[in-house]
């Protein structure tokens, strides 16, 4: 696999189909699915378990936005889309991907996309960038907005990659992954391809957020160790740099900062899964994990490189596409500011006593 700070474009035109099936084997594709779909009826904090170890070897599979659709689909998408998708979905036949990201990352994805009702279905119009694994997925599961006397509402739309309409213009991620922008031009989806249930998209937007800081938080820990060992063994003056108290302190405080990653993701995984009340929506647990995740895995990452000294640049050792990848995860989904910002309206709604 080339470095992506030596290609221009993609590092390779696809996903790791070979991983994929081991997954898929191991039933890893169907842990949130329910028996009758062949699946272990799992949750939340057990796909962040496994999302968390993906992170910590770059896994170049659609793990968490494929089993988040299939979650979404059969929590909300009745029984219809659920015997048709998800039997296949489990054993990794059939490919999801999620267009969440909208047009910058910073805004509410469903506001890029409109959906309106034409005869006995529904047409799309819209542009959604940097979805990720787009060109292996069988059907992107897009958020759109349908726009009506009593305001805007959100719903799913279930949209074949081959449909007519549909657009992929090819972009790359600092990881080096191949990204598409989905231009969606009078895109003809049928009615029962369009989940209409309230809080559909939202459920499923909490799920991707919590997935991608299980693997920001997977991700940071690999590094850690990896900056652990590397400063045991280098030397100056006749000891180990771990020894140093400059480079012990800055390694504690990416400790301190894995510590609170790891915190406010569980925090936020139980939220979704139980559905337990709290001083705040779980939007609002959402939004402090995705903070400590985007904030901390850049430490993170920042902090290993400065103590690996030109080693960590090296494109011969791993620490560059940790970094690389590193800042993939922070911005998915929005970076942390955008985060911030929610949190904010949020304690303003909802005051705490």
């Amino acid at each position: 696999m080339p470095s992506p700070a030596l290609t221009t474009g993609a590092v390779a035109e696809g996903m790791d189909r070979a991983l994929w099936s081991r997954l898929a084997g191991a039933d890893l594709l169907s842990l949130l699915l329910a028996g009758e779909h062949g699946g272990a009826g799992l949750d939340a904090i057990a796909l962040c378990l496994v999302l968390r170890e993906a992170g910590r070897v770059l896994a170049r599979v659609p793990l968490l936005e494929h089993s988040a659709a299939a979650a979404a689909v059969q929590a909300f998408g009745g029984p219809g889309p659920a015997d048709r998708l998800l039997a296949r979905a489990g054993r990794g036949e059939l490919v999801f991907t999620v267009a969440a990201q909208g047009r910058t990352g910073h805004d509410p994805a469903e506001q890029a996309v409109t959906a309106r009702r034409e005869g006995p279905g529904w047409l799309l119009d819209g542009v959604q960038t940097a979805v990720p694994w787009a060109y292996d997925a069988d059907l992107v599961v897009v958020p759109a907005h349908v726009e009506g006397a009593a305001g805007d509402r959100a719903v799913l739309a279930l949209v074949p990659r081959e449909a007519a309409g549909l657009v992929l213009a090819e972009q790359v991620s600092t990881s080096g992954e191949r990204l598409a922008e989905l231009r969606l031009r009078s895109v003809r989806v049928g009615s029962g391809e369009v989940i209409e249930a309230e809080g559909a998209w939202e459920w499923l937007h909490g799920l991707l957020v919590t997935g991608t800081c299980a693997l920001a938080l997977g991700l940071g820990e690999q590094v850690l160790r990896m900056t652990g060992e590397y400063t045991g063994k280098r030397e100056q003056f006749g000891y180990p740099i771990a020894t140093f108290q400059a480079v012990a302190v800055q390694a504690a405080d990416r400790y301190i900062d894995l510590r609170a990653m790891e915190a406010t993701l569980w925090q936020a995984a139980w939220r979704i899964t139980s559905g337990a009340p709290g001083p705040l929506p779980v939007a609002g647990d959402l939004a402090v994990a995705k903070i400590w995740a985007a904030e901390g895995v850049r430490r993170v990452v920042q902090t290993a490189q400065h103590l690996h000294g030109g080693f960590g640049a090296d494109t011969d050792y791993p620490l560059h596409r940790y970094h690389a990848w590193a800042k993939h995860l922070e911005l998915a989904l929005g970076p942390a500011a955008a985060y911030e910002e929610r949190l904010g309206d949020l304690l303003a709604a909802h005051p705490l006593a």
